[in-house]
C-alpha cells in the first residue's frame, strides 16, 4: 500500500501564490508516476500536471502552464506544486495521485492511490 498526503492549501488573494506537498509513504518503490488533480464544486476532478519519476518528464495542464510548477524530491518521496498568480478559478480541492505506469496519465482513472486532498480557495 501506497499513503499520500497532501499540505499546504489555503485561502489567497488573486494574483498570490501557493505551495502544496504530497508525501508519499508505504511501498513507494512501486509508483512510477505522480499527478496532481483538482476538483471544483460542481466539476469533475481535472488534470493538472504530473511527474514521471523514471525520467524526470513532467507535463501540465494548458490552464496551468507558466502558472504552476511541478517538482520532485525523490530522496524525500515527496511532490511539489508551486502555484503562482493564482485565479478565483483555480478554486478547488487539490489531490495528488501515484500509479505504476512510466507514462504521466491525464485520466483520473488511470492512477491507483490517492491523497484525502487539500483546499486552495483564491478570493480576495
Amino acid at each position: 500500500q501506497v499513503h499520500l498526503v497532501e499540505s499546504g492549501g489555503g485561502l489567497v488573494q488573486p494574483g498570490g501564490s501557493l505551495s502544496l506537498s504530497c508525501a508519499a509513504s508505504g511501498r513507494t518503490f512501486s509508483r512510477h508516476s505522480m499527478g496532481w488533480f483538482r476538483q471544483a464544486p460542481g466539476k469533475e476532478r481535472e488534470f493538472v500536471g504530473g511527474i514521471n519519476w523514471s525520467d524526470s518528464r513532467i507535463s501540465y495542464a494548458d490552464s496551468v502552464k507558466g502558472r504552476f510548477t511541478i517538482s520532485g524530491d525523490d530522496a524525500k518521496d515527496t511532490v511539489y506544486l508551486q502555484m503562482n498568480s493564482l485565479r478565483p478559478e483555480d478554486t478547488a480541492i487539490y489531490f495528488c495521485a501515484g500509479n505504476r505506469a512510466t507514462v504521466v496519465h491525464t485520466a483520473p482513472r488511470k492512477y491507483d492511490y490517492w491523497g484525502q486532498g487539500t483546499q486552495v480557495t483564491v478570493s480576495s
